[in-house]
């Protein structure tokens, strides 16, 4: 296997321990200090299970061993395409205790996705939930053994069919279960988007993840009195890290996994368990904010709603406090590395009007020009950082890596912001042709790849479009190769090959052609901008 590594140089490796960002923690260790300092504290709760720290310590030790009992070993990695159920916390905590490699997995993955990330991943297992959302993820697994057969064992939440259920691992020996790992090393593999694509894998280290939700956690205000109600999909870097799961247990706090973000399901959750925080995306949080108003549930607990993974517009914002009676607290950030949040006694208007500032002093922020200058103050810019938490490289991606980074460690985000005089980000859009729907970005890319794949199709440009709820909506435009198919029929075609549904293009509109390609002379990104500006001047006009 390649091997995984994230390294910093040296002299600044050296700055991170020597101002106390890297403290030299581990996954395996933290768990174990608080069980027993939290024994009975609870830790997580879920449907059906409600579990102190010193029992989640428990269950992670015991699947450990079974994982090893079972034939993985130490430096394998495990696909982990788990919903939010208090076994997602025991199971990458196993891992993390045998010194595997949890690779993190979206449930709205399919197999086009979860085939690239156990490829490029070099996976040896796959641990899966019986179903989620009323689909069954035993076929898929068998679907991606065929495709990658290095994958020798699939575990499975609930029913395992052909497979081996989490709960019928064999007996390990707790002797045998080995000693915790340096905290340099990686400690998982998370996924990003893909300019090209497919997406990234994104090591990151014992230190500098741990680091970024102690530090979250801090700012969030988490105490063991806290409790956290895990809306969004646990395995995105938001409610994992911001200050997520994890810097909730760092905290010593409680743990709500939320089966779906849905008012209906996470009023019930945040009135019984009395949960204090809980961050959204945009649209999730305009759902919150109409339903505050009609339920029945008491939301008194809740003290603090973040909102993240794409921005929330401050007429929105300015709804929070007087609706829902709590700080709006805005994430800013990427599972590369850099997150900004607005403090919690920040005045109101930096508040609604930003998406914050960075966790760490040494965050470095650089906002250029296209030329890679930096621009006037206040001016917006392309989003460039370098940081005790922020990413060096991807896993095996050269190509990437050399577009991604420069020469001296800045990662390029993508992003472009203006800085306020207080050192807040604004956020103002994408400089690349990822479409943010709804915080999942989606590369046009490979949408058009799908499309192009079509006899209907002879040329697709996948764009996004301003979209009131979800943020960002993808629309593609379609050159029809004879007769015009259906637009249901291209929606089908897409989501039949095995993609996430939030690829699915939002819109379809067909067209005669594209007058910018001729020759060739101009590059998709100008192309899918031309077509962009174009549709929203005429909807523009008609409106």
């Amino acid at each position: 296997m390649k091997p995984l590594s994230q390294v910093w140089p040296a002299e600044f490796a050296e700055r991170y321990r020597a101002r106390g960002y890297w403290r030299g923690e581990t996954f395996p260790a933290m768990l174990r200090e608080r069980a027993v300092r939290f024994a009975d504290h609870l830790a997580v709760v879920g449907a059906d299970q409600r579990w102190t720290y010193a029992e989640l310590e428990r269950h992670a030790e015991r699947i450990a061993g079974g994982l090893l009992a079972l034939g993985l070993a130490p430096g394998d990695r495990v696909v982990v395409q788990l919903p939010n159920i208090p076994e997602f916390l025991s199971v990458v905590f196993a891992l993390f205790r045998a010194r595997m490699i949890p690779v993190y997995a979206l449930p709205a993955h399919r197999s086009v996705e979860i085939v690239h990330f156990a490829r490029t991943a070099e996976a040896r297992g796959y641990i899966i939930a019986e179903r989620h959302d009323g689909f069954d993820y035993r076929p898929l697994a068998q679907e991606v053994c065929r495709e990658v057969p290095e994958i020798a064992h699939v575990v499975v939440v609930g029913e395992a069919g052909p497979f081996t259920a989490l709960d019928a691992l064999p007996e390990g020996a707790a002797e045998k279960l080995p000693a915790d790992p340096d905290p340099s090393e990686v400690a998982f593999l998370q996924i990003s988007g893909g300019s090209t694509g497919l997406s990234k894998l994104i090591p990151r280290t014992h230190d500098d993840y741990i680091y970024s939700f102690r530090a979250s956690a801090e700012i969030c205000g988490l105490t063991p009195e806290s409790v956290y109600l895990a809306a969004l999909p646990v395995a995105h870097n938001f409610p994992m890290s911001s200050p997520g799961v994890f810097g909730a247990l760092h905290a010593g706090s409680k743990v709500v996994m939320s089966p779906s973000p849905s008012p209906e399901v996470a009023f019930e959750l945040i009135a019984r368990e009395k949960v204090t925080i809980t961050g959204l995306v945009p649209p999730l949080a305009l759902l919150w904010l109409q339903a505050a108003g009609r339920t029945q549930h008491d939301l008194s607990s809740l003290e603090v709603l973040q909102v993240g993974g794409a921005k929330f517009m401050p007429e929105a914002a300015r709804r929070v406090r007087p609706t829902l009676g709590c700080t709006l607290q805005q994430v800013f950030g990427m599972a590369e590395g850099l997150v900004n949040y607005t403090r919690l006694d920040d005045p109101e208007e930096i508040i609604v009007s930003t998406q914050g500032r960075p966790i760490s002093p040494d965050d470095e922020v650089l906002i250029l020009d296209d030329a890679g200058d930096p621009v006037p103050e206040g001016e917006p810019g392309n989003l460039l950082t370098r940081g005790p938490y922020t990413i060096r490289g991807y896993h095996n991606n050269d190509g990437a890596n050399a577009r991604s980074f420069t020469a001296d460690g800045f990662y390029r985000t993508g992003d472009v912001v203006l800085r306020t005089p207080e050192g807040y980000l604004a956020v103002q859009g994408r400089a690349t042709d990822h479409i943010n729907r709804a915080g999942e970005k989606i590369s046009a890319e490979e949408i058009e790849d799908h499309l192009l794949s079509h006899p209907g199709v002879f040329d697709a440009a996948v764009v996004s479009l301003p979209d009131e709820y979800l943020g960002e909506r993808s629309c593609a435009f379609v050159i029809p190769d004879g007769e015009k198919p259906k637009a249901a029929a291209l929606k089908a075609w897409v989501r039949a090959r095995g993609l996430a549904d939030f690829k699915v293009p939002d819109q379809i509109v067909f067209v005669d052609a594209f007058e910018t390609t001729a020759v060739g002379k101009v590059s998709r990104k100008e192309l899918r901008a031309s077509l962009r500006r174009r549709f929203l001047e005429s909807a523009g006009a008609e409106g």
